[in-house]
């Protein structure tokens, strides 16, 4: 070996760094555990440098640039090699990045679930990406990473990790469309909130020294069959809520129509009350009406139920009237004084003869109708 190769060796062996090619790593172990004194250690400013030897950790470093010696880093005399002079420090050096990991993706298909509003069974699909930071590099490189060569790969590193993080999501694309009783399609819609409760979510790491930050862009989507039917679903939907809102729309006019109608009957009714000649023509339709009833039940009819259907026809007349409504609003009949005996009796005979002779078949039935009118004319 010439002088200038010895010289270049002894400087790569003091200045002890993170190589440019490996910056990405989470976590990057300097391959040689032979450190000379008073080498210069650099720690980027988004790492810190930690010192193990013989599988226990000694100390850290924070960022910045160290020469390494034992006056001003006191816990590098448990790293010191006896057998060297006491030129050598023997240790294992780990550089674990401590700002945010950003853009670490997850994804693949979700558990088969029922759409809450649509009923058809599908299998979700999100692809996205999370950040998170190492909170104790310590924990981390003992509890999660390990003290071997490790793997060049953050991806490979974090493979527990992000498996973990997906279970939770799973969980919370469930609860959401439980809880809220919308339908898968609509989750493209509800980004930021599917995003803060996933972070809510995210698994509890603080054993290995890891918290997840926050997720960052994520896509929901659906296989082109799921999507079919979803679809399908959907429009099925629509049409029957549409027939729906069509028939309550009818029915409301229906409803208005009648309103109209009894308004209007109502109003009719009121002002033939108050006409004397509709009066008349009250009580005389209910007197013929029962004489008709007696003419069709043959000789078994009762006269004094003629007579009582006919004071009811009266009756009604009287309550028609405008000034029993005036005097008895609720609708209940004043009090008449008994009509005479006598005049009952005359039209109840003078009926019950005229019945008789239609029964014996001596007056037509165009007679009957006529006599019968004249006599409830002259009541």
């Amino acid at each position: 070996m010439g002088i200038m190769d010895f010289v270049k060796g002894g400087v790569r062996e003091m200045m002890i760094a993170r190589p440019d090619r490996v910056k990405h790593l989470i976590v990057y172990k300097h391959p040689d555990q032979n450190v000379p004194f008073w080498s210069q250690l650099t720690v980027d400013s988004d790492e810190c440098a930690l010192f193990f030897k013989d599988g226990q950790y000694v100390g850290y470093l924070p960022p910045g640039r160290h020469t390494l010696q034992t006056q001003n880093i006191p816990f590098l005399n448990n790293l010191v090699n006896k057998f060297t002079g006491g030129d050598v420090f023997i240790a294992e050096i780990y550089f674990v990045k401590m700002q945010p990991i950003r853009g670490i993706p997850f994804g693949g298909p979700l558990e088969s679930m029922e759409d809450p509003i649509l009923y058809e069974f599908v299998t979700p699909r999100i692809f996205g990406e999370f950040s998170l930071v190492v909170t104790d590099p310590v924990r981390f490189v003992i509890g999660y990473h390990g003290q071997a060569a490790g793997a060049q790969d953050n991806d490979a590193i974090l493979n527990w990790i992000k498996g973990l993080f997906f279970m939770s999501v799973k969980t919370v694309i469930g609860q959401i469309c439980a809880q809220q009783g919308k339908s898968l399609l609509n989750l493209g819609g509800m980004s930021m909130e599917i995003a803060g409760r996933i972070t809510q979510s995210a698994p509890n790491l603080d054993e290995i020294g890891v918290k997840v930050l926050q997720i960052g862009n994520f896509n929901i989507n659906f296989s082109p069959e799921d999507q079919r039917l979803l679809r399908e679903a959907n429009k099925a939907r629509g049409e029957a809520r549409r027939g729906v809102g069509v028939a309550a729309d009818q029915a409301r006019a229906k409803q208005f129509e009648l309103d109209q109608k009894f308004g209007q009957d109502a109003r009719y009714v009121q002002h033939l009350a108050g006409n004397p000649a509709w009066n008349n023509y009250a009580a005389g339709q209910a007197m013929m009406g029962a004489g008709e009833g007696m003419a069709k039940g043959g000789g078994n009819t009762n006269v004094a139920a003629l007579g009582a259907q006919a004071a009811i026809g009266m009756g009604m007349a009287n309550m028609m009237h405008p000034q029993n409504f005036a005097q008895h609003p609720g609708g209940a009949p004043p009090q008449q004084p008994p009509q005479a005996a006598g005049g009952a009796q005359s039209v109840e005979a003078r009926l019950q003869k005229l019945v008789d002779l239609k029964q014996k078949g001596l007056i037509s039935d165009e007679d009957f109708q006529a006599r019968k009118a004249k006599i409830l004319e002259e009541i």
